[in-house]
């Protein structure tokens, strides 16, 4: 027992709090990852992008990590947004405010939407067609993502971004040595309770992340049906 510990008796069940907490946080960002190349994937198979996959790297700290799914989530914002800057540039006006009228039947969505990757790619799929239309008839994916990106700055600026994600191997006294040096108890509640709201808010807004990239990546798997 170290001297913190005697001097403050409940910090060894804090110390416990922070690792779940921490654990819970990084197996969040995994799912996330994984959720985000799939994404990834369709973009690149079906509308003809070429954004890199991502993986989390496990000697890297929590804001590295951060960083890493921030930068590909911006990227795939852009892709976006060129796709309906594509759109704006070879459609007639009307037909392309017909994209983004929800009284319009979708079928005839897809149909302008699969012209336009024609002129652009020589040739288009109706699959590429269906994603194009799904990602830009609707801001679900892009407030989701936004509110994602805000959240992973907050982790990455916080005091426990600093830390490696393989550091929970390590051993108590060295997680907390990472995160606060010299411990005082203050400093480890103050730790714990902002975790806990940005890890609350992260797990919240992941769900709604991973639920609008599956509404894309499933048109897929059900055209190949």
């Amino acid at each position: 027992m170290g001297l913190s510990d005697l001097l403050y008796p409940d910090n060894p069940k804090r110390k416990q709090e922070l690792i779940h907490l921490h654990q819970e946080l990084l197996d969040c960002m995994s799912t996330n990852f994984h959720a985000t190349n799939e994404l990834v994937g369709v973009l690149n198979e079906h509308l003809g992008c070429t954004i890199t996959p991502i993986e989390m790297r496990e000697s890297s700290t929590v804001k590295e990590n951060c960083e890493i799914i921030i930068q590909v989530m911006s990227e795939i914002q852009h892709q976006v947004q060129k796709i309906d800057s594509d759109m704006k540039d070879k459609l007639e006006p009307v037909l392309y405010q017909k994209l983004y009228d929800i009284k319009e039947p979708e079928l005839e969505k897809i149909a302008i939407a699969q012209r336009v990757f024609s002129i652009i790619f020589g040739e288009a799929t109706s699959t590429a067609a269906m994603v194009a239309i799904k990602l830009l008839g609707s801001n679900h994916l892009t407030l989701t993502a936004s509110k994602l990106i805000g959240l992973l700055v907050q982790i990455g600026a916080s005091v426990l971004g600093q830390v490696s994600i393989t550091i929970i191997g390590l051993g108590l006294e060295m997680i907390l040595h990472a995160i606060l040096g010299a411990v005082e108890r203050s400093q480890l509640l103050t730790a714990v309770r902002s975790y806990e709201k940005h890890l609350a808010e992260f797990k919240a807004a992941s769900e709604k992340y991973q639920r609008a990239i599956y509404e894309v990546t499933s048109l897929v798997t059900q055209q190949a049906q």
